[in-house]
């Protein structure tokens, strides 16, 4: 007679935690997800195999999952009361989700727009600090990155960082902004070397580099309104 798998005896590709690490949330079952919750099954049942006849029982359908008490999953061989408060509260999360409005990414498609947001971040600092702003093709906010931060005059920035970071953002637009603690809004040569660097990066990966912005305590330079991208 063959002994039961556990799950950690399973291939790797196949465990849960594992496939979702490697493809996301949305490759997993409903079953392979509520295992990750519950951790563990039972002698005879791995998590998975539990989970997809307490499912089964509720006709595959996560609503009528989320109407049972602590008492009916306690009835199930391998859950026993933190498990079966898991599995709700994971119900209810999932409820109140849908119950939400998806949240508003802030518009970042001008200079003025990125200034008025990293203003505040940059206005007191006094060493330079270079930023990059990853955005949707709409130009809303995914995600913001301090890259480097340096001395009063110049702060050294690797482009593989910036293209990584959009890549895994999903990002398909890039802002770059740092500030010029000396109060000046002339960009620098090495400025200029940069912003050439980082549009020539974003080129090859096809991401479209809109803007690099300098930041003094009051204003502002924009590449992109200055033409010079």
């Amino acid at each position: 007679m063959n002994e039961k798998l556990t799950i950690n005896q399973w291939a790797e590709e196949d465990r849960p935690r594992e496939k979702l690490e490697r493809l996301g949330p949305q490759a997993l079952s409903d079953a392979e997800l509520l295992a990750i919750l519950v951790g563990s099954g039972s002698p005879k049942e791995d998590a998975v195999s539990l989970m997809k006849r307490i499912l089964a029982d509720c006709r595959n359908n996560l609503n009528t999952l989320g109407k049972m008490t602590i008492i009916d999953l306690c009835r199930y061989n391998g859950v026993g009361p933190a498990k079966a408060i898991t599995i709700l509260a994971a119900c209810e999360l999932g409820k109140r989700r849908q119950a939400e409005s998806p949240e508003e990414r802030p518009d970042l498609s001008t200079a003025t727009k990125v200034y008025n947001r990293m203003h505040t971040k940059m206005q007191d600092l006094d060493t330079e600090e270079f930023w990059v702003l990853l955005l949707n093709q709409n130009c809303r906010l995914i995600k913001e990155v301090k890259i480097a931060h340096g001395g009063i005059s110049e702060v050294s920035v690797d482009i593989r960082i910036i293209v990584r970071e959009a890549v895994l953002a999903n990002a398909t637009v890039v802002v770059a902004c740092h500030n010029h603690p000396s109060g000046s809004l002339t960009p620098s040569r090495a400025d200029d070397t940069l912003t050439r660097s980082i549009k020539s990066a974003c080129e090859m990966m096809r991401l479209r580099f809109l803007d690099h912005v300098i930041i003094t305590d009051g204003n502002y330079f924009s590449y992109h309104e200055a033409g010079r991208l």
